[in-house]
């Protein structure tokens, strides 16, 4: 049995949850939970549904951030006053049992009196003295991005201009518009800001996997779910949307498994690219007249936190979209204190009805009225007699 440590430490003490799925673990957790990880460079969509879910700790068994490059998670989680244990070893996601009670004091994690993993206690300055670190010597692994997704370009872009065989899908694309929701960053503030392009315009909804579980997050209903189907919920997929499942040009088709054991219809399309890319090439090539973006991928940081050494199929995507897909920010930007003319409209109808209202009640209204009669009936009386 470990001795116990004497020095001074924040406790926290909590149910352990463990995963080395981050974003598995993510949908088990309750608050006040110990969420015990083993994730590399822990990226920020993955830190801000720690925080969402209102953790206690973090308890990481690799390194939070390796300087690799200024990966935006660890700050996230210790900006909001959860400790974050770091570097705690292979083993502690094996020495840890779920449903466990644990308790984390500095970089101590026990269970009783038992010591059972040691890592350490990653603060704020120390969290942005990495990424500046980061930056400052992000130039080589920018280089090894930019070759690598070179690479791929010369051997794909033959691939990604041919002609694709569409699914047989019964929803209708041709003339609409279409938005594809990735659980990537920053999409619930997008969603959020899309409300009332959503409203006017009707655009087909399509969740990327866990995107289709944003959907319903902001209480709207995806028409088509397409991925891999590794993160969606059940509660997504019993909406009635088509499920298109990805399958790579080589055979993989990572997830076919799931589909089978649920005993679901669904449709698959055969064409090479991340999900996200695969769901864009859908709705373009299905008739969209606009496809707009909502928690895509579209920079460096954002591939690496996926664990993507290029973004090939990304760029090609996106060139041969051409002007067809906006990103959600920018059509945010163009409804920001937008007056439509169908709100003009109701705003007048509204006023006319309340004047309606007003004249049928108000006795002084009904005198004015009469007044008016009156004056009216003498003078066709006094036009009558002249003549």
């Amino acid at each position: 049995m470990a001795r116990r440590s004497t020095r001074p430490a924040t406790t926290v003490v909590g149910t352990a949850k463990i995963d080395r799925r981050t974003k598995d673990l993510i949908k088990r957790l309750e608050p006040g939970d110990i969420a015990v990880i083993h994730h590399r460079d822990l990226d920020r969509v993955a830190a801000d549904g720690l925080v969402a879910a209102g953790v206690a700790a973090v308890v990481n068994g690799d390194a939070s951030i390796s300087g690799r490059y200024p990966n935006g998670g660890p700050i996230r989680v210790v900006q909001a006053d959860i400790p974050l244990v770091d570097r705690a070893g292979d083993k502690v996601l094996e020495r840890i049992v779920e449903g466990q009670q644990v308790r984390v004091e500095g970089g101590e994690v026990w269970h009783g009196d038992q010591l059972i993993a040691t890592g350490h206690p990653l603060t704020a300055d120390e969290v942005q003295t990495a990424m500046d670190a980061a930056r400052a010597a992000i130039g080589g692994e920018l280089e090894r991005f930019a070759v690598n997704t070179l690479e791929y370009i010369q051997r794909e872009a033959k691939l990604t201009f041919q002609p694709v065989e569409l699914p047989p899908i019964t929803t209708g694309f041709r003339g609409r518009h279409a938005l594809v929701v990735v659980r990537g960053l920053d999409y619930r503030t997008d969603l959020a800001a899309l409300r009332p392009y959503i409203r006017e315009y009707q655009p087909v909804l399509i969740g990327v996997d866990g995107g289709a579980d944003a959907l319903l997050e902001m209480r709207m209903k995806p028409d088509i779910i397409i991925g891999d189907f590794d993160s969606v919920s059940e509660r997504a997929l019993a909406t009635g949307a088509e499920l298109i499942h990805h399958v790579h040009l080589d055979g993989r088709a990572p997830g076919r498994e799931n589909l089978q054991a649920w005993g679901l219809p669904y449709h698959e399309f055969v064409v090479d690219g991340t999900s996200e890319d695969v769901a864009m090439l859908l709705a373009y090539e299905a008739g969209a007249q606009l496809i707009v973006a909502v928690g895509t991928h579209a920079s460096m940081v954002e591939f690496l936190d996926k664990g993507r050494k290029g973004m090939s199929s990304t760029f090609l995507t996106r060139l041969r979209l051409g002007p067809a897909l906006v990103d959600a920010k920018g059509v945010n930007r163009l409804y920001e204190g937008r007056v439509r003319r169908r709100d003009m409209a109701l705003l007048v109808a509204s006023a006319l009805v309340a004047i309606i209202v007003v004249s049928i009640v108000s006795e002084p209204i009904h005198v004015f009225f009469r007044g008016i009669e009156l004056t009216l009936r003498d003078l066709w009386f006094s036009i009558s007699d002249t003549f």
